[in-house]
């Protein structure tokens, strides 16, 4: 059974989007819709602020923590289109690299393998994915992949609008009630703010179903080559979009390539996370949706095939492996997080179940 040991107070002065845990679990960075992310040492049961960076001019959506042997190094990604990269020096933070070459809201940002450098990859809401690597001279050099969820064009005929009104900089898709079924974007020429078009049609058009919404690592080694006499390194990730789609991506002679196409979704996916590696020959990814369905993809070769894990009652934002791969956690618009574990007849449990709605405090400690 799990229970909540421990509720840090941020400070934060909107809604917290992510926490995340550095390597050695003594600190944690928090971001939110205020624009800054903060760092907590961790320790006793007592948390103390260390740094509170301010860079990004939108709300901040993720961060993710770098492998301990490059240092303190952490990755921050926004609505206005960002991605910044901070280390800690001698007496503070700073930033180290910024990233601007998406054309919409910068989803989320996952750290590649430890084996292979300092190595970022970023999904957007212009369909697009980018991947970042820190050169032998202290350069950073990007490639991306254009349409990486995106069908077609958006074209003004395609629009059948009969409300149209503007909302605050700190909404995002996640605010907006389902039943909606509505198409956001940046609203250029007005500083922080969304436009929301809701459309006539029960549904958005296939056409209009764009953006990247998560992106996560695979191992660094091949299953292939697990038992030969030398590993086979390669460079994966997985990424999850507003086509409902779930794609594996692979590096093929210095080019980017979707190396499959994983349909079972049936509406946005929010979330996906590829499992540590622990020495078994298989590849495991979790996905998760606006549909409610959980869906674990299990790869020992060529093919992935999916086992619905769990069909919650309302959408479900995120999922997480353990650090042994494991067990999964999984959080959703009920206000809970769920722990599942796989038992030895293949079938997946559910081992621990934590319900955060009586928190008062939940917007802005965690």
């Amino acid at each position: 059974m799990v229970s909540v040991i421990n509720s840090v107070e941020t400070s934060h002065e909107d809604m917290i989007h992510d926490a995340q845990m550095d390597y050695y679990g003594n600190r944690l960075a928090t971001c939110s819709s205020d624009r800054t992310v903060k760092i907590f040492n961790i320790r006793d049961g007592a948390q103390t602020l260390v740094a509170h960076l301010h860079g990004h001019d939108g709300p901040v959506w993720q961060v993710a923590w770098a492998h301990a042997m490059y240092g303190s190094v952490l990755a921050s990604c926004a609505y206005d289109r960002k991605v910044i990269i901070w280390q800690e020096g001698k007496h503070e933070w700073e930033k180290i690299h910024e990233y601007k070459g998406h054309d919409s809201s910068v989803n989320s940002v996952s750290w590649g393998p430890s084996e292979f450098g300092l190595l970022l990859v970023c999904g957007s809401s212009d369909g697009g994915i980018s991947v970042l690597q820190r050169a032998a001279d202290g350069r950073w050099e990007a490639q991306k992949i254009n349409n990486a969820h995106t069908s077609f064009p958006i074209h003004e005929d395609h629009l059948q609008l009969v409300n149209l009104m503007l909302i605050s900089s700190r909404w995002d898709a996640g605010f907006i009630p389902p039943h909606l079924h509505c198409l956001y974007c940046f609203a250029t020429g007005i500083p922080g703010a969304l436009f929301l078009l809701q459309m006539q049609e029960q549904e958005i058009p296939k056409s209009l179903q764009i953006g990247c919404n998560a992106v996560s690592w695979g191992p660094a080694v091949s299953i292939g080559s697990l038992f030969g006499q030398s590993p086979q390194y390669i460079k994966q990730f997985v990424s999850g979009g507003c086509d409902n789609l779930v794609k594996v991506w692979r590096e093929e002679d210095g080019q980017w390539k979707e190396e499959v196409k994983l349909e079972s979704h049936s509406d946005w996916v929010r979330d996906v996370a590829w499992a540590p590696f622990i020495g078994l020959p298989i590849c495991t990814i979790a996905s998760c949706s606006q549909d409610g369905r959980v869906f674990i993809w299990r790869s020992t070769g060529s093919s992935w095939t999916p086992k619905l894990l769990h069909k919650f009652n309302d959408v479900v934002w995120h999922v997480s492996w353990s650090i042994t791969g494991n067990i999964l956690a999984v959080s959703g618009g009920d206000n809970r997080v769920t722990l599942w574990k796989e038992s030895v007849d293949g079938q997946w449990a559910c081992v621990s179940d934590v319900n955060k709605g009586d928190d008062s405090g939940l917007r802005s400690s965690i």
